[in-house]
């Protein structure tokens, strides 16, 4: 059992308290079947409503990808949880076993991922998605992955092989990826930061969203989830992306000096 190890910190830990909190996220939207979506993953009162909009946009399916950011240096470079349960107040959320084997060893990945349960006992960037996930479908499992830092062509060889696992495992996936945007700028500065990087986004543009970020030196921290989301999209069938939502830190706590960007996209 994965432990959680943001609770209370990130978001509330007493059960009523947090269902209280995300449902008062939640927006009543029409829900379209996505095959992928991008939401941040701060402390709730930054985040919250992004991600809240985010979710409740698009059908959760019984099966989750959740791909972020490796914050701790902690385990493989590229790390998949196979086996197990995570822990959240609101109840266990199950592993999905068959779908994580699948992408562990997947042939287009040519041994790229890795069963590691390291990498993720104090990453807080899959853990914070999970209450959403758990309101809209109590009965979503999920495969939990993380990625450090990496060139291009390996991101490529990651979205492949995670696409060909979702078209073998011929059921509704939906690849979760969990990323902040620009970091610790100026709210105009990180504005037009991210501006940049979400329109590489909504091109579904891959390549060019890695290429951006390194030359405009955008601080996205799941760069290179989203990167490999979007290609697993594409090979998927996705066509198009929208920016559902968009907040900067200084929105919720008035320091507009130095903040963190979110944004909130739906690939279908």
């Amino acid at each position: 059992m994965r432990k959680a190890c943001v609770s209370g910190r990130f978001y509330p830990g007493n059960p009523d308290q947090l269902r209280k909190a995300v449902e008062g996220y939640t927006k009543r939207l029409k829900k379209e079947k996505a095959v992928a979506v991008i939401s941040p993953h701060a402390g709730y009162m930054y985040s919250g409503r992004v991600a809240g909009c985010v979710f409740s946009s698009v059908e959760i399916p019984d099966a989750v990808v959740l791909i972020g950011p490796n914050h701790t240096g902690l385990g493989e470079s590229a790390s998949v949880m196979t086996a197990g349960e995570w822990e959240t107040p609101m109840g266990m959320v199950e592993i999905n076993e068959p779908l994580a084997e699948l992408i562990l060893h997947s042939a287009s990945g040519a041994g790229v991922f890795s069963s590691d349960e390291l990498a993720h006992l104090g990453e807080h960037s899959l853990e914070v998605e999970l209450p959403f996930i758990c309101l809209h479908n109590p009965d979503a499992a999920i495969v939990p992955v993380t990625v450090m830092p990496t060139a291009w062509t390996e991101c490529e060889m990651m979205g492949h092989a995670l696409a060909e696992a979702i078209r073998s495992y011929k059921k509704d996936v939906l690849i979760v990826v969990s990323s902040d945007m620009n970091h610790y700028e100026s709210d105009r500065v990180t504005r037009e930061k991210d501006k940049l990087a979400i329109d590489r986004v909504l091109k579904l543009d891959a390549r060019g969203l890695i290429e951006i970020t390194q030359d405009r030196n955008i601080t996205m921290c799941g760069v290179v989830p989203a990167a490999i989301g979007i290609v697993a999209a594409r090979l998927l069938n996705a066509r198009k992306a929208e920016l559902v939502d968009y907040a900067t830190s200084g929105d919720s706590s008035g320091d507009y000096d130095h903040v963190v960007g979110y944004a909130g996209i739906v690939i279908k």
